[in-house]
């Protein structure tokens, strides 16, 4: 071969070679340009979704941490209207690790338990104490025995054998509580009036709130409350029935000699949620000023939390329970399940042995009193004869009106009779 055709074929050999090595390159480029187009898409959508999870009302890092079986999640959930939303998924222990609860009923007269809110002759905030007790006896309601022991039941495993007795529910450790908010409140087009035992919200401490308790008038029993406004439901869990973080206001209102053990306070703090999305702030706004112009919710529109956000809260009151009276918002289906075996939201796992019960008269908000026991108040009765309807009717009609503090009216028009006739037909309100 001559010397130029080894040149050429040298020649061409390198160029080969060259172009070889410049589709590499290129293809490299390309394929890293892909990568990077698809990595920045993945960033965008997850940077899209915490943007979205932040401009929620709901702040979930909020919540107490000793209180999650899981960190909280966003999910697809469905509102009572029908909306397809998302909400915050709050999964609860039975309670918080870090929280201390009772005491709830005193052993005997000489010590002194929780609170009370009594709703009968001399209404009002009480100790669990010796006063307390014995003008309750006076009232023809026997809580002791002769040697001052307290009759304490937990009735949610043993039937009283006494007409009242002081209920302190045990814990079952094993239960889980799924809570449902909506991240986006929506505003419902009537009130949601809170009867007894109403579900309220989710406290940042990591507990449910209800309504308030079962009245002593109507079930016999006393379901005592901690002085953070808190007791065991049926089915092993702890909850409060008022605004916990600012009860101490509540007792300097009612000069009663009491402070909530397990939840600081402060009157201006974020208390938590309510099963409509909105926020449950103390008695003050969060400048420490006196809230304005509240709705019957005890609710109005203003600025919130460190930024100022404008939008619909509630306050709590000084006036126990200090808790919103109705719910402005829209709540999500099914918002409160537990895997407990008796009580609110319960739903066992599928082969649980059963071992716990309602309480006699019921715990549940759909039970036949208009606080969710099954014994009517007294007077209603007599009421329901000169109405003309039946007992249950009525007890069902004050339940759904919002129970103690029931719109009359809207009973009235359930009932189809006067307002006039039904109010001068009810029994007296005890006064406070």
């Amino acid at each position: 071969m001559s010397l130029t055709k080894v040149t050429e074929t040298v020649a061409s050999s390198i160029n080969a070679k060259k172009a070889k090595l410049t589709l590499c390159i290129l293809s490299s480029a390309v394929l890293l340009s892909a990568c990077g187009e698809h990595a920045q898409t993945d960033n965008t959508a997850a940077a899209s979704q915490e943007q979205t999870a932040k401009n929620t009302l709901i702040n979930t890092d909020d919540f107490n941490i000793k209180a999650m079986v899981k960190l909280p999640q966003t999910v697809e959930c469905t509102l009572e209207n029908g909306l397809q939303t998302q909400c915050a998924q709050v999964v609860l222990k039975y309670q918080p690790d870090n929280i201390k609860v009772g005491p709830f009923c005193p052993e005997t007269l000489d010590d002194v338990g929780g609170i009370w809110d009594w709703d009968g002759t001399d209404a009002g905030l009480y100790r669990l104490d010796k006063a307390f007790l014995t003008m309750l006896n006076e009232q023809g309601f026997t809580f002791y025995d002769e040697d001052g022991n307290v009759h304490i039941v937990d009735n949610a495993t043993i039937r009283p054998t006494v007409d009242h007795a002081c209920i302190n529910v045990s814990v079952d450790k094993s239960v889980e509580i799924t809570a449902l908010l909506p991240l986006h409140p929506v505003m419902s087009e009537q009130s949601t009036a809170l009867g007894t035992v109403s579900k309220v919200g989710i406290a940042l401490a990591g507990v449910p709130i209800f309504s308030d308790a079962p009245s002593v008038q109507r079930t016999g029993h006393l379901p005592a409350l901690d002085t953070c406004a808190g007791h065991i439901d049926p089915g092993g869990w702890y909850h409060y029935h008022g605004t916990a973080s600012d009860i101490d206001s509540v007792y300097k209102h009612e000069h009663v000699k009491a402070n909530c053990n397990n939840l600081a306070q402060k009157p201006s703090a974020l208390f938590g949620y309510g099963f409509d999305g909105y926020p449950i702030y103390g008695s003050q706004e969060v400048d420490g000023t006196t809230p304005a112009e509240l709705d019957s919710c005890n609710g109005h529109t203003g600025p919130t939390g460190e930024n100022g956000i404008v939008t619909y809260h509630y306050h709590a009151s000084n006036t126990f329970p200090n808790l919103p009276k109705c719910l402005k918002g829209v709540v999500a289906q099914n918002n409160l399940t537990t895997t407990a075996q008796a009580g609110v939201g319960a739903k066992p796992p599928e082969g649980t042995k059963i071992t716990r019960h309602e309480p006699p008269g019921g715990g549940g908000p759909k039970a036949a009193g208009p606080d969710g026991g099954g014994m009517s108040p007294p007077g209603f009765a007599q009421a329901a004869k000169k109405l003309g309807v039946s007992e249950k009717a009525l007890n069902q009609a004050m339940q759904d009106a919002g129970g103690p503090n029931a719109d009359l009216a809207v009973v009235a028009k359930a009932l189809n009779v006067p307002l006039e006739q039904l109010k001068a037909a009810l029994p007296e309100k005890p006064k406070r």
